[in-house]
């Protein structure tokens, strides 16, 4: 296996930082060479992980080492990383086996990518080590989530694991189904971060994060996800309605805003963790876009497995930034006010705005797409770009009518046959196959970006985020 520099190489820089020659040695000589057998690779790389975690230890925390103890642990870290990618690579089927009982049971990402570290210690961050991250700020945390994004990018990357997840994240939730009896009575369901409610045919799913401008976070991507089954699962309804609820900033107070995408400011302060991403777009976003799997059929879409689908309007009042504007993407009719904007200033930010990158060019063009992305291209709704992604632009403050016309307008006749052309257009333009490789390549990418430095910096450049409470 090709090592990160020489052992020599690596010696000298260990020792320059200050750890003794022979605890450098013996972490040297342990860098595993190949491949053989599984049985016997899982305890030779564990424990070369576990000794690279332990020489870490030796250095002194992040924020306080110098130039050349900074060099010492990229070492370590990159070379136990590229172990990493040569174990995954022999064996993430191995290791998914075990954790699904041969693919017979169902894990959500959020819990695989810490159970595996009870298969193959030193692999991920165990539970333990994810809670030690707590209360510190995005630049103290230690990079170890970046092990779950190596982890889930296999996973993904495998075509028979890869479906199999993807299939696991498109069920309903337990707490979903725990929820349905309460909202077929009530007709509402309001959770932190989120809410749903009926109105006559359709279904209306809210952001409601009012301090912050309905942006997403740790604390609302469980409350939407279990809105969005819950909306899918309703019998009452045929059309579900996505729209933003009032916000308390005192520019918007008392309007509705549709999102504002990632809470910044919690991201600065280290209170989004890394798997919170792949929740999110493996999760409720597919669950928009795919509708609702069943764990005893075979996956969606080209695999043919049934699903459980309804047409999806989007209402934009406001702006949709970030993660909102990704949501677009995923739905079948967009109403937005004419004096509303799109932007995905994932640049900025530092991150790869989901799926976006897969998706958007579908809708605008590939030049534009890159624009948007990688140039913070503002569109406003009301623009000749803005109606390549809006279907309909209405004046302001005339919402309300412009989506009981519409939910209307589809339920008159019936949407059977909607339905049934909404998964035509999907398996032509991006079926299932294509996301699970998509999003391989996505858990590497946005690992990384996730702890980058640079994020920090443009998030104190372009954020102010030191200044904010979060």
């Amino acid at each position: 296996m090709a090592s990160y520099k020489t052992p020599r190489d690596r010696t000298i820089i260990l020792a320059a930082a200050g750890l003794p020659i022979d605890a450098a040695t013996e972490w040297n000589d342990a860098v595993p060479n190949g491949t053989t057998a599984f049985s016997s690779d899982r305890n030779i790389y564990s424990d070369f992980w576990l000794k690279s975690a332990r020489l870490i230890e030796r250095l002194p925390p992040a924020t306080r080492r110098n130039e050349r103890e900074h060099g010492a642990a990229s070492v370590i870290y990159e070379t136990a990383r590229q172990a990493r990618t040569w174990f995954l690579r022999a064996y993430v089927e191995a290791i998914y086996d075990i954790l699904t009982e041969r693919l017979s049971r169902r894990v959500r990402v959020q819990h695989l990518a810490t159970a595996a570290a009870d298969v193959v210690p030193g692999l991920v961050p165990g539970p333990q080590e994810i809670a030690a991250e707590d209360g510190r700020l995005q630049r103290d945390r230690s990079s170890a989530e970046i092990d779950q994004g190596l982890f889930v990018s296999a996973v993904l990357a495998n075509a028979r694991t890869g479906i199999h997840l993807c299939q696991t994240m498109l069920l309903p939730r337990s707490e979903s189904a725990d929820l349905l009896r309460q909202f077929g009575r009530d007709g509402f369901v309001q959770l932190g971060g989120a809410s749903v409610h009926r109105n006559g045919g359709a279904v209306i799913v809210s952001f409601t994060n009012p301090r912050f401008l309905n942006a997403e976070d740790h604390g609302t991507l469980d409350a939407m996800e279990i809105c969005v089954d819950l909306a899918l699962l309703d019998d009452a309804s045929e059309v579900i309605v996505l729209r933003g609820g009032q916000v308390e900033h005192p520019k918007y107070r008392g309007r509705r805003i549709f999102g504002a995408g990632i809470n910044l400011t919690h991201l600065y302060y280290g209170r989004i963790p890394f798997i919170w991403y792949l929740q999110r777009d493996l999760g409720y976003v597919n669950k928009i876009y795919r509708g609702l799997a069943k764990a005893d059929d075979t996956p969606p879409d080209e695999f043919g497995g049934a699903t459980i689908e309804k047409l999806w309007i989007a209402a934009v009042e406001g702006f949709a930034i970030g993660g909102h504007c990704q949501v677009l993407l995923v739905c079948d009719y967009v109403i937005a006010e004419g004096d509303a904007y799109l932007t995905l200033p994932a640049r900025k930010e530092g991150i790869i705005p989901g799926a976006a990158n897969l998706r958007l060019p579908r809708f605008t063009g590939d030049r534009i797409a890159h624009q948007a992305i990688q140039h913070e291209r503002r569109i406003s709704c009301n623009s000749p770009e803005g109606r390549l992604i809006c279907d309909e632009i209405i004046a302001p403050g005339t919402m309300d009518n412009a989506i009981e016309r519409t939910v209307s307008g589809l339920t008159n006749s019936g949407v059977v046959s909607a339905v049934g052309n909404r998964r035509a257009f999907r398996i032509a333009q991006e079926p299932l196959d294509l996301f699970r490789r998509y999003m391989a390549v996505y858990a590497r990418e946005q690992a990384y970006c996730h702890f980058s430095p640079a994020l920090i910096s443009n998030l104190e450049r372009h954020w102010n985020a030191q200044n904010r409470t979060p």
